[in-house]
């Protein structure tokens, strides 16, 4: 069973086990936490879409670690005119273990 889920504009593929990389959540490492924007759901008699999300589905997770990705280089450059401006950014991230893909018992997944 799989689903995909809505996390800071962006959509993740999410399994039960997997390690996935989100915008900065606001918890503590080791806080358990639950995402209720489920955009899918996979796996059962039948596929479950949402409209824009899926009613009573959640996904459970527990934070691993928080952190700042590699930095990335924006360079901006405009030849024969003397313009150059450099600059970088580094983007805050939660990493989630994803414990577990809950649908309500109505659905019938």
């Amino acid at each position: 069973m799989y689903a995909v889920i809505e996390n800071g504009g962006k959509q993740y593929k999410v399994a039960e086990g997997d390690r996935v990389r989100l915008e900065r959540i606001s918890a503590n490492e080791g806080d358990e936490i639950s995402i209720k924007e489920v955009l899918a759901v996979f796996g059962g008699e039948r596929p479950l879409i949402g409209s824009p999300y899926v009613d009573g589905a959640y996904v459970q997770g527990k934070i691993i670690s928080q952190g700042r990705a590699r930095k990335v280089i924006v360079f901006k450059y405009k030849r024969r005119k003397d313009y150059k401006k450099k600059n970088g950014h580094r983007q805050l991230y939660t990493e989630l273990l994803i414990e577990r893909i809950n649908v309500e018992a109505s659905h019938g997944a």
